[in-house]
């Protein structure tokens, strides 16, 4: 029963952070069986070796492999800090130039607004897939958040949901409904991330059309961008006639919570 505990941690750490597997294993070595309190010294052990591989030793190893932290800015921020201890915030540099260039120009036309980034990239291997996503797994893909305003009209960087998935922009009577098609077909997963909020917060917010539009096209612009993935019914609703804009298919998950792009 140990050894079956140790290996669902295993693979938990792993999926979650790529590294903490290993580290959680390298922590059980360390400490001895016999030794006194050993729990709560292979916790110490692991949480150590986590924190020092994450912030000191991954930045400066995962360029080898072709990939670098997101680097933030005052305009540029993860939704949460998960996302960086988590190891899913590395990309590839070019990737990185244009998320700066996106997040500043975006903020100087809308002052104060942040592009908030949700789930990129592990540090470590080409294929190593970034679950519970298919393609995040080349430096190449990130996912950014929607836009929201206050009841008033203006606009504000806060988001609906805790983990930053799972608080869908639904499509009116009026527009197709992707979804309901894609679980007609079967595709049971499609909308599974509304089980992944972690709940919903500031209720009283609403998606911006004009904001996001305008986030979307300044993303579109760049040179370097050859996809962005949002669900069928916002591409419309926002007049998306960008060749870029592409509908991710059924057997992904929705994208009316979030912005998928990606490198060419």
């Amino acid at each position: 029963m140990r050894i079956l505990l140790h290996i669902v941690i295993f693979v938990l750490l792993t999926i979650l952070t790529q590294i903490g597997g290993i580290l959680y294993l390298i922590s059980i070595l360390v400490i001895k069986r016999t030794a006194n309190k050993r729990r709560l010294k292979r916790i110490g052990v692991f949480i150590g070796l986590y924190l020092i591989a994450t912030f000191f030793i991954v930045p400066n190893v995962a360029p080898i492999f072709g990939r670098e932290k997101i680097k933030e800015t005052e305009f540029l921020k993860a939704h949460s800090v998960f996302f960086k201890l988590a190891n899913r915030n590395y990309v590839r540099p070019d990737l990185n130039k244009s998320l700066t260039q996106i997040a500043t120009e975006f903020e100087k036309r809308n002052n104060g607004i942040k592009m908030i980034y949700l789930d990129a990239n592990f540090p470590f291997i080409n294929g190593f897939p970034l679950l519970p996503h298919l393609s995040h797994n080349d430096g190449k893909k990130i996912d950014v958040s929607l836009i929201y305003e206050e009841p008033n009209g203006q606009l504000t960087n806060k988001k609906p949901s805790v983990s930053g998935y799972g608080v869908y922009e639904k499509p009116t009577p009026n527009e197709y409904d992707q979804n309901a098609d894609c679980k007609q077909r079967g595709n049971w997963q499609y909308d599974f991330p509304k089980y992944l909020t972690l709940g919903t917060i500031n209720k009283e917010i609403e998606f911006s059309e004009k904001a996001t539009r305008e986030l979307a096209n300044i993303i579109l612009r760049q040179n370097s961008i050859g996809k962005l993935f949002i669900e069928p019914h916002l591409k419309k609703r926002l007049n998306l006639t960008n060749g870029k804009v592409r509908f991710h298919g059924c057997q992904a998950v929705r994208h009316d919570d979030h912005i998928h792009f990606q490198l060419k």
